[in-house]
């Protein structure tokens, strides 16, 4: 389970200290179930994510991982000086996985589908390359959570059929908690929702009563 309690966060501009973006979040995300944070751009979903995921710290409140919890997945911690081999070296060690390192980066490797420039550096590739060498490494490790903003539309429409099966593998295999602006994707792949709105989050044991109840709000 994971445990989102009065969760608060803002950020600093260059105009001083910005408003709330999370004004009390509480939840309480059981493991195995596929959930989809719902809201207009700016609402929060991808800081709440970011929050759950661990790139990112809440102000005021904490959040308690009783679970193994990926990092969002298309996103963060990549070395641009280092190349995308390195980088996969780099996480395997530090995920504990010495032992079969060879074996998960060479399933990066084919998964990624970006050639030599696997063995280039990060700042050489273009965004799509780099979404398709993070997405493999989010894939070639084993959690009992996998969060996910927007991961599915990366890449041309080829590689966004692979990522999507991928992912409709994993979700048969641990819970998932993502943002996506696709309802289509969202009732793919999610059961329960959180629709986050004015800084809070609001549970529903269904999708579509999420999605409904964000809906709701915009054509009032």
């Amino acid at each position: 389970m994971i445990v989102v309690k009065d969760v608060h966060k803002r950020y600093r501009t260059r105009h001083g200290v910005g408003p709330w973006v999370l004004r009390g979040i509480n939840l309480a995300i059981p493991v195995g179930v596929n959930v989809g944070l719902i809201g207009p751009n700016g609402a929060g979903k991808s800081t709440l994510l970011r929050l759950i995921g661990g790139i990112d710290r809440p102000d005021r409140g904490h959040i308690q991982r009783l679970c193994r919890v990926s990092w969002p997945m298309g996103q963060g911690g990549l070395e641009g000086t280092l190349t995308g081999r390195q980088n996969a070296k780099f996480v395997c060690r530090v995920h504990g996985h010495d032992q079969d390192m060879a074996d998960r980066i060479a399933f990066v490797q084919d998964f990624a589908e970006i050639g030599r420039a696997f063995d280039e550096p990060l700042y050489t590739y273009s965004s799509g390359m780099r979404s398709r060498l993070q997405f493999g490494l989010s894939l070639a490790f084993d959690f009992d959570v996998y969060i996910s903003d927007e991961v599915t539309a990366a890449g041309d429409a080829a590689f966004q059929r692979k990522a999507a099966e991928a992912f409709q593998a994993k979700s048969q295999q641990a819970g998932l908690i993502m943002v996506a602006h696709s309802e289509s994707t969202l009732r793919q792949f999610c059961q329960a929702g959180a629709w986050i709105h004015q800084g809070q989050a609001y549970w529903f044991d269904d999708i579509n009563d999420a999605l409904k109840a964000y809906k709701d709000t915009i054509f009032k």
